[in-house]
């Protein structure tokens, strides 16, 4: 009984106690009976109590209990005053009078449900010693892969992951692995479909020395590598079928010859298969065995898409800025309306693709908040007017000297003397008065090089002062700002 949950019985009433333990007996639940007056003692050396149920009268001590202990569901039988616990919401609910199997098993459904989806077990389950990386999210369909995790990883039984490519197959095998009793055991994963269909046996079940040309050695396959611990088999539908055949034969008899020898080595060896691929229609195609199918989904694990969950964007985000963050020192940040307009991108490439964007997005933008704008193109969901900055006219004046002298050679003295003073030189693209003698107010200069720019610009766009802005290179309202700075007409 060492391990299941069992139910406590407490009831003074020998007759009623003795019909409900019948009743127990046959649905097939572990239980102990007490006398109210040992209840306390008795809850107290159980380890694992599924529920309490309560007939007759209930006394101080099983009050107090239903109130001390808000993690246990409890049961009331033929109890007629109710007024104290009414508003307790862990007690579930009342049993018939005469007892009812279908109710009976109802409630002790309930009372699982209760033990299962306790808040404090979630937050256990999120905190595993690092587990569950990229498996984090609040969505119903995550919630569902951890439960199912939780629940296999303390057995034997092979596991068939199903998903497309990016949802994190291997994540699970590894929490799998990591939550199991061969967790200090080797974890060794295998894709099928990046080894060559000849090199697989090999690969999967070593070789002796001389068993073919190039096998100058004995090596050890991947199974004997993952004694006692997973063997991870990715992309399980790219497998040949002549290797699914011995791979069934594996399954089957736990034994397995190296290739060119005679010896059986057995294999200690937990299975978890993975797959994107629909392996019931390959079965109906002929691609794949039937009977192997069967052996491997003993437990199948569906992986949700990314567009599937896409309430778990704005966690997985953190979660693998985090992770950057600690391997490579660097961060970035992402406004709410980025944060949003990832959220109402499809994600063909799921997780994988967006851990692919935010490496990308600290390459470009490290240390730095990003917004819609600067994501590429394909990810901007959402229409915002990007941010403009104004800068002060002597920053654009300084901006524009710099432009207007950029690509002048001082040192070409030869040039210099030759020059008349009214020839003009071409400096980046600009044509621009040689420098006289005499020397020149600069400021004027450029003011009335300003005015001779602008005055042009409008007259080839005949007045339209966006396209002129536009040809000058500047925003319109800087272009009227200096339009009215200069007195110039709008038309």
């Amino acid at each position: 009984m060492q391990g299941h949950k069992q139910i406590l019985v407490v009831d003074n009433n020998a007759v009623r106690r003795h019909q409900l333990e019948t009743v127990l007996a046959f649905v097939g639940e572990h239980f102990i009976s007490s006398e109210p007056s040992e209840l306390v003692k008795t809850f107290k050396s159980l380890d694992n109590v599924l529920t309490v149920i309560f007939a007759g009268e209930l006394n101080e001590d099983a009050v107090a209990l239903i109130s001390n202990n808000p993690d246990c569901p409890f049961l009331l039988h033929d109890v007629v005053d109710q007024h104290a616990i009414e508003h307790k919401v862990n007690v579930l609910g009342e049993l018939t009078v005469p007892l009812n199997y279908a109710q009976l098993t109802e409630m002790i459904h309930h009372c699982h449900q209760y033990h299962n989806k306790l808040p404090n077990k979630k937050g256990k389950s999120a905190g595993h010693t690092k587990l569950f990386r990229s498996l984090v999210g609040a969505s119903k369909p995550m919630q569902q892969v951890r439960f199912l995790i939780e629940q296999v990883a303390k057995t034997s039984a092979n596991v068939l992951i199903l998903g497309e490519s990016g949802t994190g197959k291997e994540v699970v095998a590894r929490n799998i692995h990591n939550l199991s009793e061969r967790a200090k055991a080797p974890f060794v994963p295998v894709n099928c479909g990046a080894i060559p269909g000849e090199l697989l046996e090999s690969e999967l079940f070593g070789h002796e020395k001389g068993a073919f040309t190039g096998a100058i050695s004995t090596r050890k396959g991947r199974f004997e590598l993952a004694e006692g611990g997973t063997l991870f088999l990715d992309e399980i539908g790219d497998m040949p079928q002549p290797m699914q055949v011995k791979l069934l034969r594996v399954l089957q008899e736990r034994t397995f010859e190296r290739v060119g020898g005679s010896k059986s080595i057995k294999a200690n060896v937990r299975i978890i298969a993975a797959t994107h691929q629909h392996l019931e229609e390959m079965i109906k195609a002929g691609d794949f065995r039937e009977d192997l199918f069967y052996r491997l989904n003993v437990f199948p694990i569906e992986t949700p898409a990314l567009r599937e969950r896409k309430e778990d964007v704005p966690l997985l985000l953190q979660e693998l800025i985090n992770r950057f963050e600690a391997e490579q020192n660097q961060t970035v940040r992402f406004t709410e309306k980025a944060i949003e307009s990832l959220m109402e991108h499809p994600w063909s490439g799921n997780v994988r693709e967006l851990s692919n964007l935010i490496e990308r997005m600290i390459i470009m933008y490290a240390d730095q908040v990003v917004n819609v704008s600067e994501l590429p193109s394909k990810y901007q969901h959402i229409d915002i007017e990007e941010y403009q900055p104004e800068y002060p006219e002597e920053l654009q004046e300084k901006e524009a000297i710099n432009e207007l002298f950029a690509g002048f050679d001082y040192d070409d003295e030869d040039d210099s003397d030759s020059a008349d003073e009214s020839e003009q030189t071409e400096a980046s693209g600009v044509m621009v008065d040689v420098l006289p003698d005499a020397g020149i107010n600069l400021k004027e200069y450029l003011a009335e090089l300003e005015v001779s720019l602008i005055t042009q610009s409008l007259s080839k766009t005949e007045g339209v002062v966006a396209r002129a802005a536009e040809l000058l290179g500047m925003r319109r309202t800087t272009l009227v700002e200096k339009m009215k700075k200069y007195s110039l007409p709008k038309e």
